[in-house]
Parts: structure tokens; C-alpha cells; sequence
């Protein structure tokens, strides 16, 4: 109602679309309302984007460092801010309220939604569609080129056994198959562990699973002083056979961008250099 109610008084007041939008030209003053579309379009359309989410400007929620966010101030996502933006076109997740996607239909502004990829293949299409859709083809290709490019040099030599390896997220829950950080794992060498075999997405496991068949590597990815962070440094760990290390969750939330840090990040673990 509330949508409904600012629609009409928009059109009362003359507000429209910009003629961008109208004109069917490609977009000028892009709105993201998703984090990881936020990171994709830093990269690719910085000169168009007028907002981003506030997820990315939360350093515990941004894809990309918060420095760079705040390049671009933060919206809540409502039709207001969305109008006082005058965007011409607006980049949210699968999951943009139906009152917010109706409302922004009936004033003629664009609506790209960005789902969720669960492998490298699919999140790099992902790039190039939303690069495509806001007009910046070649800068699209050009990530991506620099993604791989990083997933190369991350990749382990020829004839390397891979690690065995847990992602303990927060929570004590587990990616499972079928996630998008669990294909970059294994495409830098870490094998997810036996313990770990059955598991789906937001599975939790248990310690003793952990010491009954400890993992190579195990990862923690979590704030300092959480449970699951002292779970880590529990006394019974430290007679396992287990190196242990740090990722940061802003690593493996979104991809894109993200994608070239974390497959640094996982092969310098995996080479014992972090």
C-alpha cells in the first residue's frame, strides 16, 4: 500500500522514469540493492552507479573493502530512495520484494535481479549477463579475464595429492556440494573431508566428527572471540594432524571481484604461507 500509495502520488507530481529508461538507452544512474552485485558493478560501471546496499558499506557483510563502498552512498532500498537516486535502472537479488518490483514496474524503471551461482562457471556467467545488461560488455569481459587469470595462478602443479580441508563458517555449519566456494576450493587443490561427506548447505559439524577423522586444513570463517572461533582453538584440536588458518567470510559470500582474492588467499594457505 505504502508502494502504491508514493506511485500515485509520483505520477500526480509528474515523476517518471528518466528518458534513459524511456528511450530504451543503455543506463546512466544504476542502484544496486544487492552486495554482490554492489562488488560486480564497482568494478564494471563505477561512473554509473549512484547507490549500493548498506550491506556493503557493514564491513561484516560487504564483499568488497569498505573503503572502496563508501565511494557510493548506502540505500535501505525503497521506492523513495530509488526515486530520489533517479535511477534509470535498478540491480537487486531474487528476493526484491513484490511491492517494491511492482512499484518500480508502473514507474517504467528497469529491475535486473542477481540469483545465487553455485560454481565458478555459473557466478563468471553471472558477470558477463550483468555487464551485458548494463551496457559495459567489454569491462564485463574483462573480470572475467582476471578472474581466471587469478584461478590459474591459484591452481596447484601438476601431480599434487590434494588437501583435505573443512570450512567451518559461523555457526558450526558447513558448505556443502553444490556451493560456490566448495567448486573454488577444489579448483586450488583443497578437497572437502571426508567428515564433511553427506553434509548439505548449512549443515552444522559437530567437533567430534572433526577428531574422529581430522582434515588436512581445517578453515575457520567467523569473528574473533565467536563460538565457533574458540571451538577452533579447543585443546583437543591441537594433537590433531591439522593446520588451521583464517578465511574471511567476505571472501566466499558473493564471488565475482571476491573471487580473485579468495583464490589467493586459499593457495597461500594451502602452501603453508599464511
Amino acid at each position: 500500500m505504502r508502494c502504491l500509495a508514493l506511485f500515485i502520488a509520483c505520477a500526480l507530481a509528474g515523476c517518471s522514469a528518466s528518458p534513459a529508461a524511456r528511450s530504451g538507452a543503455g543506463p546512466t544512474r544504476i542502484v544496486s540493492l544487492n552486495p554482490c552485485s554492489d562488488a560486480i558493478l564497482a568494478v564494471v560501471a563505477p561512473e554509473k552507479l549512484v547507490a549500493i546496499s548498506e550491506y556493503s558499506h557493514d564491513p561484516s557483510a560487504s564483499s568488497m573493502p569498505v573503503s572502496l563502498a563508501r565511494r557510493w552512498p548506502a540505500t535501505g532500498g525503497s521506492v523513495e530512495d530509488i526515486i530520489a537516486a533517479r535511477a534509470d535502472m535498478v540491480v537487486a537479488s531474487s528476493f526484491l520484494p513484490a511491492p517494491t518490483r511492482n512499484a518500480l514496474d508502473k514507474l517504467g524503471i528497469p529491475v535486473v535481479t542477481l540469483g545465487m551461482a553455485n560454481d565458478v562457471d555459473g557466478n563468471l556467467a553471472q558477470v558477463r549477463e550483468l555487464a551485458d545488461a548494463v551496457g559495459e560488455h567489454q569491462a564485463g569481459a574483462a573480470l572475467v579475464r582476471r578472474i581466471e587469470a587469478a584461478l590459474a595462478d591459484a591452481a596447484p602443479t601438476e601431480g599434487r595429492s590434494p588437501v583435505s580441508a573443512i570450512l567451518w563458517q559461523p555457526g558450526g555449519i558447513v558448505p556443502g556440494d553444490g556451493a560456490l566456494v566448495v567448486d573454488l576450493m577444489r579448483r586450488v587443490g583443497l578437497q572437502p573431508a571426508k567428515a564433511t561427506r553427506g553434509l548439505g548447505q548449512g549443515d552444522r559439524l559437530p567437533l567430534e566428527a572433526v577428531i574422529v577423522d581430522p582434515p588436512q586444513l581445517l578453515l575457520h570463517a567467523g569473528a574473533q572471540g565467536d563460538e565457533q572461533s574458540r571451538t577452533l582453538h579447543h585443546p583437543v584440536l591441537r594433537d590433531l594432524p591439522t593446520r588451521r588458518a583464517e578465511f574471511s567470510p567476505q571472501l566466499y559470500y558473493c564471488g565475482g571481484p571476491s573471487l580473485i582474492r579468495a583464490a589467493e588467499r586459499l593457495a597461500a594457505i594451502r602452501d603453508g604461507a599464511a
